[in-house]
């Protein structure tokens, strides 16, 4: 079992290298789930005779537990043993993949999908956190930046994996590569990993915050989703709500008058921090409604395989990963309000391309400009709206503003995947019929377009040019974490405790 040095550990050590391998490959396996499960969502709707709304919930129920309980995860692993923890999520993880690949029907897998997000929850933030505990302070930026790298990659080639797994085995083989994925990973964290914690911290976990968090969003998004196709009148429905509303309001009551609050309501005493995160929520909701439908339309309306289809948005990952440092960049030396809106503009002309996507069309004329834009403006828009909502957080908050903004990233995502299909009238069987699923996935990306472009004219009237003076004169940094699906990228902060990453949205 790995032990630190008192100082840290070098990067360019094989003792570093080792932990850089069992971080990226933990994050990975979130990375790659997360972007295979939309490929492969008409195989299991075929396979287990699923509706639109329960493929929806197949999406959410993920990303329900990991929004709610990330915030959580990352204060667990302070205090408990940062990769205690995240071999902890390993498993679990490894585990909640087994239960899906063996679902016999949708009800199971549903379920199996909210415990991965569990498991995803205490791995994700935990594999940076090892970084920024384990190796000096003077290679960190060089880590992560390798971190973020080869989270690109990852990210890269979920899709193709995804779609060749689909194709040539079974939607079920996508959960099963896990499990040697997440032996192999447990394996290198438990014998090269050091354990570190934060004998500083004291005050009790709001394990309660958790759990209304949870019943909130889960309460909220199952009401959404099956409102449309069971009356808003049904029992079901109504309980749901209830529960929703009722555990939102109770979260952000007892967040304001415990001592320790997993979600600190003073940081958004700060305009340009609420903000950022208002345009967070607008735009990532804009990119819900994108990746849930497109690889769906490609496959049922345009006939492409589960891998043509993975490999149709991988020139949003080229321009990602060429021009997210660069975005960052420039925005350090300009202010975010300018990028922060040309990028949801972007985003939305590259939408509104995307109605132009139906049955007969070719990848060349309809598919690729849509794509090439809306990558354009997708890797405008993520670099600067981290390094704003860094920036703009008091330093003691550094770790918990990350989070939160990963939080409302990942809350836009599900209530887009919940209500989006429903505005765009793409219920029952929709998804089986080429034409319906169509003319619903123009209607969807004009909304999409609405939003992001409402983002991009909320940036503009609330974004401030005005940095704090570490965020302008420090360096632009090398990398950022970006991938065709991913939140904002990870950004080293100097004195931060821990840098919490947004991982694929599902």
């Amino acid at each position: 079992m790995a032990s630190a040095p008192s100082d840290g550990v070098r990067f360019a050590s094989a003792a570093g290298r080792w932990v850089l391998a069992a971080t990226v490959l933990g994050s990975g396996m979130a990375q790659l789930d997360a972007t295979v499960v939309n490929v492969a969502l008409p195989s299991i709707g075929r396979d287990l005779h699923a509706r639109v709304s329960a493929l929806q919930l197949v999406v959410t129920a993920y990303s329900v537990t990991l929004a709610a309980l990330i915030l959580l995860s990352g204060t667990l692993g302070d205090r408990l043993g940062r990769r205690r923890v995240f071999v902890v999520g390993v498993v679990w993880f490894s585990a909640a993949s087994a239960v899906c690949a063996a679902a016999p029907s949708v009800g199971v897998l549903v379920g199996a999908r909210a415990l991965q997000g569990v498991g995803g929850a205490l791995l994700t933030p935990g594999s940076l956190a090892i970084i920024e505990a384990t190796l000096v302070k003077s290679d960190r930026g060089q880590a992560i930046g390798a971190w973020s790298a080869l989270g690109g990659v990852a990210a890269a080639i979920g899709p193709l994996l995804g779609g060749w797994l689909v194709q040539a085995v079974s939607w079920r083989a996508i959960f099963v590569i896990n499990l040697p994925l997440g032996c192999l990973v447990a394996w290198l964290a438990v014998r090269h990993v050091p354990e570190s914690r934060d004998e500083t911290i004291s005050g009790r976990l709001d394990y309660a915050g958790a759990i209304l968090a949870t019943a909130g969003l889960a309460g909220a998004t199952y009401a959404l989703v099956e409102g449309p196709s069971r009356g808003l009148g049904s029992p079901a429905v109504l309980a749901s709500a209830i529960v929703g509303i009722a555990g939102l309001v109770g979260f952000v009551a007892l967040e304001r008058r415990i001592e320790h609050p997993m979600l600190p309501l003073d940081i958004f005493a700060s305009r340009q921090f609420t903000a950022a995160n208002l345009v967070t929520f607008v735009v990532y909701a804009a990119l819900g409604g994108v990746f849930f439908l497109l690889v769906v339309v490609l496959q049922t309306s345009l006939g492409y395989s589960p891998v043509a289809a993975g490999a149709a948005s991988l020139p949003v990952t080229v321009l990602m990963l060429g021009l997210s440092s660069r975005a960052g960049a420039l925005a350090q030396r300009i202010g975010p309000r300018l990028p922060l809106t040309i990028g949801p503009l972007l985003i939305a002309a590259g939408m509104l391309l995307m109605t132009r996507i139906g049955p007969g069309s070719s990848y060349s004329e309809a598919v690729l400009p849509a794509v090439i834009v809306f990558g354009l403006g997708l890797a405008t828009t993520v670099a600067p709206v981290t390094m704003t909502v860094l920036a703009a957080a008091d330093e003691r908050h550094a770790g918990a503003a990350s989070g939160i903004n990963n939080a409302v990233a990942r809350t836009a995502g599900l209530l887009a995947v919940a209500l989006l299909p429903a505005i765009a009238g793409l219920t029952g069987g929709a998804f089986q019929q080429p034409d319906v699923l169509a003319a619903g996935f123009h209607t969807a990306m004009l909304v999409s377009a609405g939003l992001a472009a409402a983002g991009g004219l909320l940036a503009l009237a609330t974004i401030s040019n005005d940095l704090p003076a570490e965020a302008e004169q420090a360096p632009a940094p090398k990398h950022h974490l970006h991938c065709a699906v991913a939140g904002p990228p990870a950004q080293p902060r100097s004195g931060g405790s821990r840098v919490d990453a947004k991982p694929v949205v599902p």
